[in-house]
Formats: structure tokens, C-alpha cells, sequence
């Protein structure tokens, strides 16, 4: 038995199947490091590609309402790669660096909007429980249409994959990403905060 696990790296562009030369057109040959990564299998990259776009678009929550909830499962699963790649979009879609760096608090009770409140207390339904509580449907439906409730659950899930990728094979950041949220966000204190949410939901559990 081998004394270390076999590490996946991403794969360079150069590597890649040719049946993801629709990706390759689509990232403008330019795929970031979880594209890489996902394309040592690449029928599961080609497969999931349609709805990785409608995740990242936030499907019919829209970008903002999708941003809080990938920044929310980042938290959750401690994913600084996710968290600072969603940091960078967050701001892009006029979230405030004040709203994205609230995600990493646990409470909800004040400074968001009701509707931003309840989605991310969906998300932490989601990851605690697996489902979505009868209370928070009743608040979901004050603000969300079913779609949105089922886009929710699904963008919720597709993050939650990807950050188990990044987590069990050490994804490094992408250095541009690194370059336009320097001085917004730092992996020590994502790190710190992520750790501090989790031990605030082991107390209330």
C-alpha cells in the first residue's frame, strides 16, 4: 500500500480530449484551474459543463442571489478556492465586500435583507440536514418561486462537488484570481472565519 494518496493535478490544455473542444471554445482557451482539474475525467467535465453554467449564472435566482449561495457552501465546507474564486464574482455582480465577508457569520439576524437571510439559512438547511425544513420552505416561498427554491438546491449541490475536488486533491488558486482580490480577501483569515462558523453550528447542535 502506497504511504501517500495519489494526487490529481489539473490537466494543461494541451492534454485535453477532444471532446471537450466545446469548453475549450467556450473558456476562449482559457479554463481555470477547476476546469483543469475536472478534465482528467472528461466525460464527467462534458457532462456537467451545462449545468456548471447555469449554476454560475445563478440560474433563475440570478447572479447575486447565486453568489451568496456558492459563497455560503464555500463557508460551509471550509473551500478557500471556492471562496475567493465566488469573492471575485460576488463583487463583479455589486455584491459589497461588507455583504460577502457577513457570509462567513453564522447569524443572520441582522444586516440582510429577509430574502437574503432565508436563502442562506437554506443553505445551512441544506448542508446540516440535507433538506430543506418545513419553516424555511414557508420563508423561501415569501420571496422565491419553486424554480429558484429548486435552483437553490441544485446550485447548492453542484458547489458542495466541486469543493470536495478542490479539498481532496489541494486545488491551488488561480493567480489572476489571486491578483484582483488581493487585499479584499486572504486564505488565513477565510480559514480563520470558516473555522469559527463551524465551531459556532457544532455549539448550537
Amino acid at each position: 500500500m502506497p504511504e501517500k494518496p495519489p494526487r490529481i493535478f489539473p490537466l494543461a490544455l494541451q492534454h485535453w480530449d477532444k471532446r471537450l473542444d466545446q469548453i475549450v471554445e467556450d473558456t476562449v482557451a482559457a479554463p481555470i484551474n477547476v476546469h483543469q482539474l475536472m478534465a482528467n475525467n472528461p466525460s464527467l467535465l462534458k457532462a456537467c459543463w451545462d449545468f456548471r453554467n447555469h449554476a454560475v449564472q445563478g440560474g433563475t435566482l440570478g447572479k447575486r442571489a447565486g453568489e451568496l449561495v456558492i459563497l455560503r457552501v464555500a463557508v460551509h465546507m471550509q473551500a478557500w478556492y471556492e471562496w475567493a474564486s465566488h469573492v471575485d464574482r460576488a463583487l463583479a455582480c455589486d455584491l459589497t465586500i461588507d455583504e460577502i465577508n457577513q457570509v462567513l457569520c453564522y447569524s443572520t439576524g441582522q444586516g440582510w435583507q429577509a430574502a437574503d437571510a432565508v436563502l442562506l439559512r437554506a443553505v445551512d438547511d441544506l448542508i446540516a440536514r440535507h433538506c430543506l425544513t418545513e419553516q424555511t420552505q414557508i420563508e423561501l416561498a415569501q420571496y422565491f418561486s419553486t424554480e429558484q427554491v429548486m435552483d437553490i438546491i441544485a446550485i447548492h449541490g453542484m458547489y458542495v462537488i466541486l469543493a470536495c475536488m478542490i479539498k481532496s486533491w489541494g486545488l491551488p488558486l488561480d493567480q489572476q484570481v489571486r491578483e484582483r482580490i488581493a487585499g479584499q480577501a486572504s486564505e488565513r483569515d477565510f480559514i480563520t472565519a470558516a473555522t469559527r462558523f463551524k465551531t459556532t453550528i457544532d455549539n448550537i447542535d
